[in-house]
């Protein structure tokens, strides 16, 4: 595991995070996850998994943007979800400085820092906190990021986790088409843009789940969700392994 320096330390506002093992081991939050069981990605050497209070981040090296981060949402965490946001952007610094975006990267970019989940999901002061990650982050356009994403998407999964007789289990990332290689990037670190951006939603006392596609792209509206099934036909990724969710 890494340790955090003083320097970082003081970045992260005296946050305390869960170190989680290098590569796509989650064995430190399995609590974000259906059944305690992560999504079945193709393994890169720059992969790594990161726990944090109130998600989970499964972070790509080459993109520089999450791969997808887990949440679990309930009545109970959706009520507690009202702390101040602190806006306060930060590097992680248990991913090495050439695999990870810097904020200096987003700078004059024209794209916001996107947050996959959202600091409004957070049920405390130091999850909300930690959620400025750049970790937790990818270049979004700005008025798909303040508008059809946020009302839409984000906003629309918050109610209806709030509604919920139990636990909802939400994975939002991006998609790069044709490839991460191939899509255009910001700043020096060469961060990747996504094409699309996804979130999965999973009821499980209903054993129901659908997800939202949308372009990133300022004059993208709202969208139809589509099915599981058709999400991972989309992007390769069994995001809930031995689940099959009804239509």
């Amino acid at each position: 595991m890494h340790s955090l320096s003083r320097s970082a330390i003081a970045t992260l506002v005296l946050l305390v995070v869960n170190a989680s093992h290098a590569g796509a081991d989650f064995s430190g939050c399995p609590q974000f996850f259906a059944n305690a069981k992560p999504p079945v990605v193709t393994s890169h050497a720059t992969d790594r998994a990161l726990c944090y209070d109130g998600f989970a981040v499964l972070h790509s090296g080459e993109s520089k943007t999450p791969v997808f981060v887990a949440e679990k949402l309930n009545r109970e965490s959706i009520a507690d979800a009202h702390a101040k946001r602190t806006d306060k952007f930060f590097a992680d610094a248990r991913l090495r400085a050439v695999e990870r975006a810097s904020l200096e990267d987003y700078k004059g970019s024209g794209f916001d820092r996107g947050h996959m989940a959202p600091a409004g999901d957070m049920p405390t002061a130091q999850a909300m906190a930690q959620s400025f990650s750049l970790a937790n982050m990818v270049p979004q356009a700005p008025e798909h990021n303040r508008g059809t994403w946020a009302k839409t998407v984000e906003m629309a999964t918050r109610k209806y986790a709030a509604r919920a007789v139990g636990d909802v289990y939400v994975i939002t990332g991006p998609f790069f088409e044709p490839s991460i290689a191939k899509s255009p990037s910001i700043g020096p670190g060469h961060v990747h843009v996504p094409t699309y951006l996804f979130k999965l939603v999973y009821d499980q006392s209903k054993n129901r789940a659908w997800a939202y596609w949308q372009l990133n792209d300022n004059a993208t509206r709202g969208s139809r969700p589509i099915s599981y099934v058709e999400l991972v036909k989309r992007t390769g990724i069994e995001f809930m392994p031995g689940v099959h969710p009804s239509e």
